[in-house]
């Protein structure tokens, strides 16, 4: 069943429903439009846990007279970061996540119990795509068109609407398309391609001097700042040139969740961070990607073998390391999907012309 929230349903309530049906974010249902209105006009855009908590820590800070995250995050990490997560409702996507955000602690209790977190609405900091709620699917849209948005047009997951009721039936994530790929694996069509390696398919697209990382001694909000600014959903944590972990967007949940992590949120390294949020899932017998270790692959390995990893475990990138372990790059899911598929010149016509790429929020 898929979860809409309602464009005035308080934070709180935001927040106790992701949590009830653990997903990490959920369309935005506009509660002024008519019974009979287009998808278009039924909903708002989307909200997110991620954006959720960065949204209360600002605002906490504002109302006590400290501006930690004014100095330390980007302006746009405020208030609405909502776009930054991604990810979806699938039944997929609800299954592999690392659990449900969940009230605890006496810091988080005492910033939910405040008024502007009871009184905010959820429409206050939904996001949107120019003149649309979202960029969505129909069903009667190719299998092309569907690849196409969630490789070269950077989305992470793509709506799917029903023109006749205006309202979602189903949300495609890359993850569902990198699942199939797996599933697809002893096709005959797939082991041609699959058999190839990463460096004759060009993997990775993004070298060494490129990829946005962080060091292990560096706080972790520059982790999260870093990820806002340029529009990613992870990076690696470094030591030296080696990556050690990776952090996720969706990890800034646990900056609130974790008891021995949000007393120090302000300060924790990124080293620490990812020790805390392991023995904290560990301690709740919680699975997550944080819990796997470092996932890693050889420029020398099949697209195959690289495929079966990212579905296995689950997660959304893998960092390519030399013998030595050193960082070479790293591989997304959408630079996976981006190698099976080629955009016919005016397949678009010039929608996109101008649009590509957006700030966070955009109501253009």
């Amino acid at each position: 069943m898929l979860i809409e929230i309602k464009s005035d349903a308080s934070l709180g309530e935001a927040v106790r429903l992701l949590s009830q049906n653990k997903i990490l974010s959920a369309p935005v249902v506009n509660v002024d439009a008519p019974e009979d209105a287009s998808w278009i006009d039924r909903y708002l855009g989307m909200v997110e846990f991620a954006g959720i908590v960065v949204w209360i820590l600002h605002q906490s800070e504002k109302n006590d007279g400290s501006d930690v995250f004014s100095s330390t995050l980007d302006n746009s990490l405020r208030p609405a970061v909502v776009a930054a997560a991604g990810g979806m409702s699938s039944p997929r996507y609800r299954s592999s996540q690392p659990g449900s955000p969940k009230t605890a602690g006496n810091f988080f209790e005492l910033l939910t119990s405040s008024d502007f977190y009871k009184n905010t609405k959820v429409k206050d900091i939904s996001g949107s795509f120019r003149w649309a709620p979202f960029l969505a699917l129909q069903t009667s849209n190719s299998f092309l068109t569907m690849l196409l948005l969630l490789s070269k047009y950077r989305m992470k997951s793509v709506p799917v609407v029903d023109p006749d009721d205006g309202k979602i039936h189903n949300i495609i994530t890359q993850s569902a398309v990198i699942h199939m790929l797996e599933e697809c694996a002893d096709l005959q069509w797939f082991k041609s391609w699959g058999s190839k390696k990463l460096c004759e398919l060009g993997l990775p697209l993004m070298n060494t001097s490129e990829v946005i990382k962080v060091d292990e001694d560096e706080p972790v909000l520059q982790a999260f700042r870093l990820m806002r600014q340029k529009g990613i959903g992870g990076l690696p944590v470094v030591n030296g040139n080696k990556p050690v972990a990776n952090i996720s967007i969706r990890d800034i949940q646990f900056l609130l969740i974790a008891p021995e992590i949000y007393k120090d949120y302000r300060s924790i390294t990124a080293k620490n961070f990812v020790t805390s949020v392991k023995r904290y899932l560990e301690e709740n017998k919680k699975a997550s990607p944080l819990v796997s270790g470092m996932i890693t692959c050889r420029k020398d390995d099949t697209l195959k073998e690289v495929i079966l990893k990212l579905d296995s475990k689950e997660i959304h990138r893998i960092y390519v390391v030399d013998e030595e372990g050193d960082l070479e790059g790293v591989i997304t899911l959408r630079d996976i999907i981006s190698r099976i598929v080629h955009e016919p010149r005016g397949y678009f016509g010039d929608f996109f012309d101008g649009v590509l790429p957006l700030p966070a929020n955009s109501r253009v």
